[in-house]
C-alpha cells in the first residue's frame, strides 16, 4: 500500500501547479521588519499547516494575502494569475476566503442573512427572494452535512455551529482557499473530528485550506505539508509525514522542549479552598480541597460543569446550595467583589469577551482590578500605577512596547499575561484559570507555565481548567475529572491512574479499578 505522502503526491500531481505562490515577502511597520523576504506556497487539494510563535508573522503574512496590509516587497501568485493591488474585496472575488478566529458574523441576522449578505437573490419584482435564499441555504448545509436551521438567530447558535457556518459562508462565495485561523479553540473533540471530516471533504473536491494552530496533535491529523516562521523569518517547510511534533516545536522555539518536564515537585499547605456539598447551575454536590502551593487540574467534556463551578466560586454564577470556604472560613455570597476581597481571582476562557477591554491601555487592563478593590480612593496615582506595571511586565516577561499602548496591539499570548498581572496586583492568593493557555503559542505557554509555578512556590494555590491532557498532566499535583456536574474521578500524582488513558475513561463516565 502506497504511505501517506505517496498519496499526496499523486494528488498533487494530478490537481497541477501550485494553488498560492507568495515570493519574497517583506513588510515594515513604523521601521520595525516584521515579515522579511518570506516564501510560502499552497498546492491545490491540500491543508497546508502555517506554524509559528505569537509574533512569528503569520497573521501579518495572512493579512497581506487577504488585502488588509499592502507588502514593502515580494510577489503574490494566485490560481495562475500576479495579484497586484490587493483589497479585502479583490481577495475574496479571487477565491479566498479567511476565516478568523474571532468569527465575523452578525448575531442579531439570521444564518441565511449572514450568508447572502450583500448578495442578497431579488425576485422580479425587486424585492428579496427569501424563500429562494432559505432553500439554497438548507442545500448548502446539506451538502456540508451540517444540522444548521437557516431561519435560526445567529446569537443562538453553539460556537461549533457558527464555526461551520463561516465555512459555508466561504463556500457559497465559490472559494477555492481557506484559511482556518485556530478553528478548534471553543470546540470539543466531537466538533473538532467533525469539522476535520467536512475538511477533508472539501479537500477531496480540490479545495485548499491554511492550517492555522498550536495544537501539535491536530497539525499532525490534518495537515499535508507544513511552514515553519519564527521572527518574521521563514524557517522551513516540509511534509508532515517527514518530521514529528518535537522537531516542529524545535524549529518554531529555537530550542526543545517536553510537556512532560514543565512539573516541578512543591511542598503542599494549608487548604486555601474548600467546597462543601456544592451545587448550582450544571453542578452539583461537589465536594473539594485545594491545598496553598497547589495547581489542581479540572478537566471533564463539553458540559461537565467545570466552567460554571468556577464562575460559581468566583461570585459569577448563582450557587444554590453547599458552602465554600476560604482559609477556613465561609465565603458569604456576594458575588465577584467579594470573591476578590477574600483574594479570589479568575481568568476566564472566554479572553475577548470576559477579560479584555479593548479600548484599554494595557496600563489600564492592569490595574482596573485594583482600583475596583480600592474603590474608597478616589484618585489614581499614575507613577504608582506605572511602577505596578513594570514589575508585571517583567515578571511575567510581557513583549509590548509602552504601557500606553492599547491591549488589543498584543499578541494573544502577552493579551493573557496582561489579565494574569491585573489579578497579581490584587494580590489573589487563589487563582483560578479556565483554559489559561487557550489559543496562545508553545512559547508563551511555557511562560505561563514558569509563571504558575513561580505562584505556587511562594504559597499561592491555582485552578487549572483545561479540555488538554497533556497540559493537565504537565501541570497538576492531582486531577479532579467531572461530568453531568459531578466529580467522576480525582487522581492524585503519584497513582497508577494518573495518565491520559484513565482520565478519558473518567470523563465518558466509565469506573477506575
Amino acid at each position: 500500500p502506497l504511505r501517506r505522502r505517496d498519496l499526496i503526491k499523486q494528488q498533487r500531481e494530478a490537481c497541477g501547479m501550485e494553488l498560492l505562490k507568495m515570493t519574497n515577502i517583506t513588510k515594515s511597520f513604523s521601521g520595525v521588519e516584521v515579515l522579511s523576504h518570506v516564501d510560502f506556497s499552497v498546492e491545490r487539494g491540500e491543508v497546508h499547516a502555517l506554524l509559528g510563535e505569537n509574533g512569528a508573522g503569520k497573521s501579518t503574512l495572512m493579512n497581506i494575502l487577504t488585502g488588509v496590509h499592502q507588502r514593502d516587497e515580494g510577489e503574490i501568485e494566485f490560481d495562475g494569475e500576479q495579484m497586484h493591488d490587493i483589497s479585502v474585496k479583490r481577495t475574496e472575488q479571487a477565491g479566498i476566503a479567511f476565516v478568523h478566529q474571532e468569527l465575523n458574523l452578525f448575531n442579531d441576522l439570521k444564518v441565511y442573512e449572514n450568508i447572502f449578505l450583500r448578495k442578497e437573490l431579488l425576485t422580479k419584482l425587486g424585492t428579496l427572494d427569501k424563500r429562494a435564499m432559505l432553500e439554497q441555504t438548507r442545500q448548502l448545509m446539506s451538502d456540508l452535512g451540517v444540522d444548521i436551521d437557516p431561519n435560526a438567530l445567529v446569537d443562538e447558535l453553539e460556537t461549533s455551529k457558527k464555526q461551520l457556518l463561516e465555512i459555508a459562508k466561504a463556500l457559497h462565495a465559490n472559494a477555492k482557499l481557506f484559511i482556518l485561523d485556530e478553528p478548534t479553540t471553543a470546540l470539543n473533540n466531537a466538533e473538532i473530528e467533525h469539522l476535520f471530516s467536512i475538511v477533508r471533504r472539501l479537500k477531496e473536491q480540490g479545495k485548499s485550506f491554511i492550517f492555522i494552530s498550536h495544537k501539535m496533535n491536530e497539525i499532525f491529523t490534518i495537515a499535508d505539508r507544513y511552514t515553519v516562521l519564527r521572527n518574521g523569518c521563514f524557517i522551513q517547510s516540509g511534509n508532515i509525514a517527514d518530521t514529528t511534533p518535537e522537531a516542529v516545536t524545535r524549529l518554531m522555539v529555537g530550542s526543545s522542549y517536553s510537556e512532560a518536564s514543565v512539573y516541578q515537585p512543591r511542598q503542599l499547605g494549608d487548604v486555601a479552598l474548600k467546597l462543601e456539598h456544592l451545587s448550582g447551575e450544571g453542578f452539583e454536590n461537589v465536594d473539594l480541597e485545594v491545598r496553598k502551593g497547589e495547581i489542581i487540574g479540572l478537566t471533564g467534556l463539553k458540559g461537565a460543569g467545570v466552567s460554571e463551578m468556577m464562575q460559581a466560586i468566583f461570585g459569577a454564577m448563582p450557587i444554590s446550595s453547599g458552602t465554600v470556604y476560604v482559609n477556613g472560613e465561609p465565603l458569604h455570597h456576594g458575588g465577584i467583589h467579594n470573591a476578590m476581597r477574600h483574594k479570589i481571582g479568575m481568568i476566564p476562557a472566554n479572553r475577548k469577551e470576559n477579560s479584555v477591554i479593548p479600548d484599554f491601555t494595557l496600563l489600564e487592563n492592569n490595574y482596573i482590578s485594583e482600583h475596583t478593590l480600592s474603590a474608597n480612593h478616589q484618585l489614581i496615582r499614575g507613577r504608582k500605577e506605572v511602577a505596578q506595571y513594570n514589575r508585571m511586565r517583567d515578571m511575567l516577561n510581557i513583549k509590548a512596547n509602552s504601557h500606553d499602548d492599547l491591549i488589543l496591539s498584543l499578541s494573544g499570548g502577552n493579551q493573557q499575561k496582561v489579565i494574569l498581572g491585573r489579578w497579581l496586583t490584587t494580590e489573589a492568593d487563589i487563582l483560578i484559570m479556565d483554559n489559561p493557555t487557550q489559543g496562545i503559542d508553545v512559547g508563551a505557554k511555557i511562560e505561563v507555565y514558569r509563571v504558575m509555578n513561580d505562584l505556587v512556590k511562594a504559597g499561592k494555590c491555582v485552578i487549572m481548567v483545561s479540555s488538554e491532557l497533556p497540559e493537565i498532566l504537565a501541570m497538576s499535583d492531582h486531577v479532579v475529572v467531572m461530568r453531568g456536574g459531578r466529580v467522576m474521578a480525582d487522581i492524585d500524582r503519584d497513582t497508577p491512574h494518573f495518565n491520559s488513558e484513565d482520565i478519558m475513561k473518567a470523563a465518558w463516565g466509565g469506573e477506575l479499578d
